[in-house]
This record gives C-alpha cells, structure tokens and sequence, in this order.
C-alpha cells in the first residue's frame, strides 16, 4: 500500500513539474538568446520578412544571426511536427522552446549525451547529426563574436 501511494505522489510531482512552464531565465545566455531568436525568426516568418538584419542587430553580429536561422531552419527540417513558440516577450517557454534550450545549453557545454537525451525519442537517430553540427556551428559563431 505504502508503494502505490509513493508512485501517485511521484506521478502528481511529475505532472505539477509539467504543468509550471518553465522560465526562460533557466537558461545559459546562448541558449536564451536561440530562444529569443527562434521567436523573432517565428514572427518575420510570419510577416514574409527576413529576419537576418533584425537578428543581426538584436545579437550584435551578422554571422550569428545568419547560423540561428541555418539552425532553426535545420530544427524545423528534423522537428515531428510544427514548433510551437511563446511570445517573444514572454518569460515562460512552451515545451518546444524548453527541449530546444536544453539541446544548444548541453551542446554548447560539449555534452554529446545530455543533448541527446534532450531530443531522445522526438527525433529519429539519422537525423540527430544535422541537428548536432547545426548546433555546433550556432556556438562557434558566438564563440567567435566574443
């Protein structure tokens, strides 16, 4: 008895643990700023705009503006399904986003397996590498405009 109340409280923990939205303020600074870029990226798409000289001037370099869009263009090629962004005012990420930060904050702290046990089972095993090297590319340009 002791054992099924034990596993409800952890179930109701993990499903109170899904239901708060996690903060974008939990993030590293590169994986933060990848959010906020995919959420201005989402909304020139919208508009038909390119986002590069927007990007570009928010992030303060062109050839990291130019590798978040390679990398969200990347993420939407591989992605099962439509990604969904919050406001780019907004504080709270949507799962999406949260999944996401975690990938570029493990890959830009050179941890192959925490990246990809952020994306195991969202993405299939032979598209991992694209995602991986797009990710790399994204950090060696922020590296660089240090």
């Amino acid at each position: 008895m002791t054992q099924g109340r034990s596993s409800s409280a952890t179930s109701a923990a993990t499903i109170s643990k899904l239901a708060a939205p996690p903060r974008l303020d939990e993030l590293d600074p590169i994986a933060a700023r990848f959010v906020q870029s995919i959420r201005l990226i989402a909304l020139h798409e919208k508009a038909k705009r390119d986002p590069i000289p927007e990007l570009a001037l928010r992030l303060g370099n062109v050839e990291v503006a130019f590798k978040s869009l390679v990398l969200s263009q990347t993420i939407c090629g591989v992605w099962p399904e439509n990604i969904h962004v919050s406001r780019h005012c907004c504080r709270l990420m949507s799962h999406d986003e949260a999944t996401i930060g975690a990938m570029v904050q493990s890959a830009a702290a050179c941890d192959r397996a925490g990246f990809e046990a952020a994306i195991e089972g969202l993405i299939r095993p032979e598209r991992v590498h694209r995602l991986w090297d797009a990710v790399l590319g994204l950090i060696a340009a922020e590296a660089r405009a240090l």
